[in-house]
């Protein structure tokens, strides 16, 4: 009867790794066994699920992550993100360095990554996190975690009747268990080979050519040109983004426009948190 009525916030469960990055800047990347000066460097908490969370939470979602760490590091994380509303962290200790992975970006925006996993989540973790995927609208993994605990998380989201979206980055061979569960697959076109004969949907992101759904052919462009400063967590904040537009009700091209578009807003920024954007509010 006229009224405002609050939109339902949508719930998000994301499975996935949590660590530190370092960031250095170079003028260009290295050739044969040359060392190169950084000219700045920055450290950051990421891991691909742990962006993926807050790009969701920065899209208004309420996001609840699950991520292992060093025993020492949970504070400090915890911390960090506090701020982050409706990001709830669920973070796992463990007697080992978390994971590092270290990010080098040259002069054109490109960018260079090496990980080392470090803490890793188990399967039984996996069960002190049931209440979280089975009242989420959208359970998001990635290949950062053993294939065991995307097995485990899987299968409760399917008892549950919780669809799954899944960036398979780094890519692997997956089970035909876990492809038949995945409502989603979200691969760069280099991941693609990986997903074999996957029956659920598949967007390939194409970078700064847009996206393209599988089963309609459809290429959803990009938004409009951004000079990018750093890739770095782009594909992150994408489906981070796709998955509170699909858990809205979006139609998948709608969804796949607006994650472009925070992607592109993404890359503009330096280093990967900063760079997350938040919703527009009209």
């Amino acid at each position: 009867m006229g009224e405002n009525v609050e939109k339902k916030r949508v719930k998000i469960a994301v499975v996935g790794m949590v660590g530190k990055s370092v960031f250095m800047e170079v003028e260009r990347f290295h050739e044969g066994g040359e060392t190169v000066m950084a000219r700045s460097c920055h450290e950051d908490w990421g891991g691909k699920g742990f962006n993926q969370a807050v790009a969701a939470a920065r899209q208004d979602a309420d996001v609840a992550f699950l991520g292992a760490c060093a025993e020492r590091d949970r504070a400090a994380i915890l911390s960090d993100l506090a701020g982050e509303a409706g990001l709830s962290l669920k973070l796992v200790g463990r007697d080992i360095n978390s994971a590092l992975a270290t990010i080098i970006t040259d002069t054109a925006g490109a960018t260079q990554v090496t990980c080392c996993a470090g803490a890793e989540l188990e399967p039984a973790d996996v069960d002190a996190f049931v209440d979280e995927i089975a009242s989420a609208d959208i359970l998001l993994l990635s290949n950062e975690v053993p294939e065991s605990v995307n097995l485990r998380a899987s299968e409760i989201a399917e008892q549950r009747g919780v669809r799954i979206v899944m960036n398979p980055a780094p890519s692997r061979p997956l089970p035909d268990v876990l492809k038949r569960r995945v409502s989603l697959f979200t691969p760069n076109e280099f991941e693609t080979a990986g997903l074999g004969d996957a029956p659920g949907e598949v967007v390939t992101t194409l970078g700064e050519k847009g996206c393209r759904i599988r089963s309609t052919g459809e290429v959803v462009p990009p938004a409009p040109s951004v000079k990018a400063v750093d890739a770095t967590g782009a594909g992150d904040t994408f489906n981070g983004v796709l998955a509170v537009r699909i858990a809205e009700g979006a139609p998948l091209a709608e969804a796949c426009r607006a994650a472009n578009d925070a992607a592109a807003k993404e890359v503009s920024v330096r280093y990967v948190l900063p760079a997350i954007p938040y919703r527009r509010r009209s």
